[in-house]
């Protein structure tokens, strides 16, 4: 029952994460919105995603992870409610800050309960929860694009609805309550130089999945495709990608060691992402998005995974720190994005060529761990 909640809770996080490349066709025609002035509703929500997961994890070693689910999910209902009544820019920022502070106590709280799990058992666990990652990103824009013809209003009333379920099943379920480890200080966890590459690594794929999330559709709409197309490349292509690729990688893991398979997906994320940005005809786009979200479905997970691994005491800080640095990924690749945009629609190419460069570091940065990890017991290498 336990993963069953966590479960139906990171479905929020997962339609929150694809809410604003969803409603930004919708928003930006309302409010006749910029391309800089898009990426200002992106940069308030990683900096509400940031700034409160720099605090999610050690306040829910404290406190529980009730209470931290609890509050993220009053807060994203009260973004939406803020969202769907929007009438100008300022109130849509807001929205939007409102909306990242509930989705990092969402998805901190969540990872922090399925990583309660076994050893062996943790990046199959983790992967699978954040399958529902996937669901509810595939979810919010096919609906979005099917039932509610992009209107933003309409898909955040419908988010209100499914947040509220979530909100009454955490409320009658009895989570684990916390368990303060006597004699830990902090630095036992900031003080190991692998939570600091493990979190880099989280940092820059989380700056390429939301920039897929953000920008994708209205790129695909810049290039000539329908808005309706380009919302289903995001829901069937990307989203579906995502949803079956941990669905895979839950099951490889089960014997694979975790750092190689995350390189490999690296090493796929770079070549599929490239040929997005250059392929032209729907139906190779579609494919190529699809290949997009099944080889980047493993990292975040993964690397969730092994974060609980090295870190046995104060595990949910360990977890909320990498989260941090993960959406702190987001706060600087969105206006990054936009800048390279500039005032041409079809300059969202050039801004989302960071896609295949932030893979490449990767790769280098995840070799670099594996070296490290070598010669520690900890982590399988």
């Amino acid at each position: 029952m336990i993963l069953f909640v966590a479960s139906t809770v990171i479905f929020i996080y997962g339609m929150l994460a694809s809410m604003l490349g969803t409603i930004v066709p919708s928003l930006a025609t309302r409010m006749s919105l910029t391309n800089t002035q898009i990426g200002y509703l992106a940069l308030a929500q990683g900096l509400g995603l940031a700034a409160t997961s720099v605090c999610a994890g050690a306040l829910m070693d404290r406190w529980g992870t009730k209470p931290g689910i609890i509050t993220g999910l009053c807060a994203s209902i009260g973004g939406l409610v803020l969202l769907a009544n929007a009438s100008s820019l300022n109130l849509a920022i807001l929205s939007m800050l409102i909306l990242g502070a509930g989705g990092s106590l969402v998805i901190v709280g969540s990872n922090a309960v399925a990583n309660e799990v076994s050893d062996e058992r943790k990046a199959t666990a983790l992967n699978i929860l954040n399958v529902f990652v996937g669901l509810g990103g595939l979810a919010t824009p096919f609906v979005a694009g099917n039932l509610l013809g992009g209107d933003a209003t309409k898909i955040a009333y419908c988010g209100i609805g499914i947040s509220v379920f979530a909100l009454l099943l955490a409320v009658v379920t009895k989570l684990r309550p916390a368990t303060p480890v006597e004699g830990v200080r902090d630095s036992s966890v900031f003080g190991d130089y692998a939570l600091y590459l493990l979190s880099l690594i989280t940092f820059l794929y989380t700056a390429c999945e939301f920039a897929i999330w953000n920008w994708l559709p209205k790129y695909l709409i810049a290039v000539g495709m329908p808005t309706t197309t380009a919302l289903n490349i995001l829901s069937l292509g990307f989203a579906c990608g995502m949803l079956i690729g941990r669905l895979v990688a839950a099951r490889v893991l089960v014997k694979a060691s975790p750092v190689p398979t995350t390189i490999a997906a690296a090493v796929l994320m770079g070549v599929s992402s490239f040929a997005m940005l250059h392929a032209t005809a729907t139906a190779v786009v579609s494919g190529i998005v699809f290949a997009a979200g099944l080889s980047m479905a493993p990292i975040f997970p993964t690397v969730i995974a092994i974060v609980g691994l090295r870190f046995k005491r104060k595990a949910a800080t360990a977890i909320g720190f990498a989260i941090t640095c993960g959406f702190s990924g987001l706060v600087v690749s969105s206006p990054v994005i936009a800048w390279l945009s500039g005032a041409d629609p079809h300059g969202i190419q050039r801004g989302l060529m960071i896609i295949p460069v932030c893979s490449l570091i990767i790769i280098f940065v995840l070799f670099a761990l594996r070296r490290g990890l070598q010669t520690s017991p900890a982590l399988p290498a």
